[in-house]
């Protein structure tokens, strides 16, 4: 690929961890492997600083992992326009900074990031021009996606090799829980981590782990699901360090891991419990089984984007494997907690099969390609 030129990425944050790790993660991954100058510029550094420390949410500017990162603020100050502007998740740049991108020369690709969806439509709106109602500018939308023909995943070079390289190293792992400050997984133990929005499922799911004949290490980070562990545990609001336990289930309370420690965790743990868009690919990246909690959205408007990638994701799975992994999805999303209790038992008895299913995603997803890779390359092709 040509050598490529300077980057504007504009995030909002929306869901504390989701929009900003995605926006975190494609910055670092233009900066590492693809020589290009990024500045970042975001609303909330405080969530930034929960998943790269060394960001400090009181400077104005300042670098990180080469990129350049620029609190978003009115008046927003003026700057020269890169030579690729993106706009993740329709945030829409100042007003003052789009009058500046058509005024430079030559005028910069501008894309529109979207959200990831599995669903059919997308391919057909994958690198749409939309040109400006009243400027010399035409905006791309550039979706992420599970087809060939769409922008593909995040994912940086040897992130696979990585993966395998840690899991198949116990001496690895037991380094990585020493790290974060908790004892090594115990033979037998399920080891389980959470991330998810609060909703009536959790309540549920301690339940049936508590009740269980296995004994299960849930790992939360802070913050995460407080209430309801307050409520089941009959304790107050869990601090880093906690340790809370009943029946046969131990829950673990940690400090907000960065980016690349996440991974581990994930790449440690039987099975993951993920939420939003960043975390939910990581752990279709790690290769073992899991459970998305859909960001929730205004009239239901979530559900098509689920049951398109359950149709995705279940494709070639035995019928009664497939109802498992569906009807523990669903009831997980509706928060029901008598489906969550129910369907943990079916879901959990096919293990083996999960597994199995879960080791072989990754390399179906490898065929659609880079998102960071793809985007370059089709921003390298408009400023041609």
């Amino acid at each position: 690929m040509p050598a490529l030129r300077n980057w504007d990425i504009f995030c909002t944050v929306v869901d504390n961890y989701g929009d900003i790790g995605v926006c975190w993660r494609l910055a670092r991954q233009l900066a590492a492997e693809y020589g290009v100058g990024v500045r970042l510029w975001v609303d909330n550094l405080l969530s930034l600083h929960r998943i790269c420390p060394d960001i400090a949410p009181e400077i104005e500017s300042q670098r990180s992992h080469d990129v350049e990162v620029n609190r978003w603020r009115e008046p927003f100050p003026s700057v020269e326009p890169a030579d690729v502007v993106v706009e993740a998740f329709a945030c829409n740049p100042p007003a003052s900074f789009v009058a500046a991108m058509a005024a430079r020369q030559p005028r910069p690709v501008w894309i529109n990031l979207e959200y990831l969806s599995a669903e059919n439509w997308v391919r057909g709106c994958h690198r749409l021009p939309s040109p400006h109602p009243s400027l010399p500018l035409v905006k791309h939308f550039f979706f992420p996606g599970f087809f060939s023909d769409t922008g593909g995943l995040l994912a940086e070079q040897g992130l696979a090799q990585a993966r395998e390289r840690f899991q198949s190293s116990p001496s690895e792992q037991v380094r990585f829980w020493n790290a974060i400050g908790l004892p090594s997984a115990r033979d037998g133990e399920l080891q389980a981590s959470l991330f998810c929005y609060p909703h009536g499922g959790v309540t549920a799911l301690l339940r049936a782990w508590a009740a269980g004949s296995a004994p299960v290490r849930c790992l939360v980070p802070e913050g995460i699901a407080t209430d309801a562990l307050a409520t089941f545990f009959g304790a107050g609001q869990p601090a880093p360090g906690a340790v809370l336990r009943k029946g046969n289930l131990e829950v673990r309370i940690f400090p907000f891991l960065d980016q690349d420690q996440y991974d581990r965790l994930l790449w440690a743990c039987d099975f993951n419990l993920v939420r939003g868009e960043d975390s939910f690919v990581r752990a279709q990246w790690a290769a073992k089984p899991m459970l998305w909690h859909i960001y929730p959205q205004a009239e239901g408007a979530h559900w098509p984007k689920l049951r398109a990638f359950l149709g995705l994701y279940c494709k070639g799975l035995p019928q009664e494997i497939e109802a498992a992994v569906t009807g523990m999805w669903l009831a997980w999303n509706q928060g029901d907690e008598a489906a969550v209790e129910s369907a943990w038992t079916g879901f959990w008895e096919n293990r083996l099969s999960l597994d199995a299913h879960a080791r072989g995603w990754p390399r179906r997803l490898a065929d659609t390609g880079n998102l960071a890779k793809n985007l370059a390359q089709f921003c390298e092709n408009l400023l041609k």
